[in-house]
């Protein structure tokens, strides 16, 4: 999700994917295989070109260099690159020697690896395990003593401990803060609306009213669904508004109240329909359809303020197991859009209908979604992304 920070990822194995177009097996990994170590190392040097490009002319803020690193050497050329641009560099290493949890990660992460899409479980754990052991041979731990210069973490059985070294800035302190928080206990977050409200029947924006006919009889179902769930320890989350609050409170277990979960302040135009908000402030109107993200209502929020209200929910949610956060709209769209990593443009736009619960599940390499419609009907409220040019 589109932040403060402009962000984008660079896998090198997937850059290695796209040269070898075919994976075979660990023999590439092997530490005596020249011509493995050749296209390797070509691959995330291409990949550290596109970092150049994306910092220096691509609008990016923050690359991630995501690749095993596990030599100095790597990790030296990776610094030495930093160097001769006036980049920073900031290094994460995850040590885990518990079998257990190692087990559990190459069945839920790397069997979903574009590596293994054509292989059977047993073979692709065979395989990756002799993969870990080439990396084994050759692997240099980042060192309290060699590599008291640089800036790292090193996160030990997946949070147990950490190690924290020469943290420089704002954004590395927010990295160590994000790592510091998450888990990987497996957990279900569940977002929904507020039942339909009467300012929603009204085709009105924001206000503080409460829930219609249909609102309050969506309750029972919105019960129903999360009592069949069976969730263990599950917690609830509402905004300060009414309608969220009169929703979460005949579901019969205790819930909190967070003002960050307010919908988003549309200022001089709360409690507006779209159309009388086009006839009294043309000129808004139409720089909002031009840029939905970054568009501030006079006196009130645009979407980017929004996502950094939420920053502290969206860690809170890192940090807990099964929540569920009764909000609205704006607010569920840029909760939804940090899972399922979507961009500034499309975030506005997420579809987040009332009377539906959306039951996200993260998995390696994403988050698994499914939609229940709770089966009372309720207005829509949202309005399309308009024509280019229109």
């Amino acid at each position: 999700m589109d932040g403060s920070v402009s962000s984008r990822m660079f896998n090198v194995g997937q850059y290695r994917r796209d040269f070898l177009k075919i994976y075979k097996s660990f023999e590439f990994f092997r530490p005596d295989n020249e011509e493995g170590l050749k296209i390797r190392r070509q691959c995330a040097l291409s990949a550290l070109s596109d970092v150049h490009q994306y910092l220096t002319g691509g609008g990016g803020q923050v690359a991630v260099f995501d690749a095993t690193n596990t030599t100095r050497e790597r990790r030296a050329t990776i610094v030495r690159f930093a160097e001769q641009n006036g980049f920073k560099v900031f290094f994460v290493e995850s040590v885990c020697e518990d079998p257990e949890v190692i087990a559990a990660n190459i069945v839920q992460v790397k069997l979903g690896s574009p590596d293994y899409i054509n292989c059977n479980t047993e073979e692709a754990v065979e395989d990756f395990m002799k993969r870990i052991e080439c990396y084994k041979t050759s692997y240099q731990p980042l060192d309290e003593v060699l590599d008291r210069d640089l800036s790292y973490i090193k996160v030990m059985d997946v949070g147990l401990r950490f190690l924290v070294n020469r943290v420089l800035d704002h954004i590395q302190s927010r990295i160590v803060y994000y790592l510091m928080n998450i888990h990987i206990t497996p957990r279900s977050i569940y977002l929904c609306r507020h039942g339909e409200s009467d300012l929603n029947i009204q085709g009105r924006i924001g206000g503080d009213s409460g829930l219609s006919d249909r609102g309050r009889d969506v309750r029972s179902g919105l019960r129903k669904f999360i009592e069949e769930q069976q969730i263990k320890e599950l917690k609830v989350w509402t905004s300060q508004m009414k309608r969220t609050i009169q929703t979460a409170e005949v579901l019969g277990v205790p819930y909190e109240q967070w003002k960050a979960l307010n919908e988003i302040d549309a200022g001089v135009c709360e409690e507006m329909m779209y159309e009388e908000i086009q006839d009294s402030f043309p000129l808004e109107f139409a720089m909002r359809d031009q840029d939905k993200y970054r568009y501030r209502y006079p006196k009130g929020e645009s979407y980017e303020d929004l996502v950094q209200r939420l920053e502290p929910v969206i860690m809170e949610l890192e940090r807990q197991e099964n929540v569920l956060v009764v909000c609205h709209q704006a607010v569920m769209r840029c909760l939804l859009a940090y899972f399922l990593d979507k961009g500034a443009e499309e975030l506005p736009y997420l579809k987040c209908p009332l009377h539906t619960v959306l039951k996200l599940t993260p998995v390696a390499y994403g988050c698994k979604v499914e939609s229940v419609c709770l089966q009372v009907e309720a207005v829509n409220t949202h309005r399309t992304r308009p024509e280019v040019g229109s």
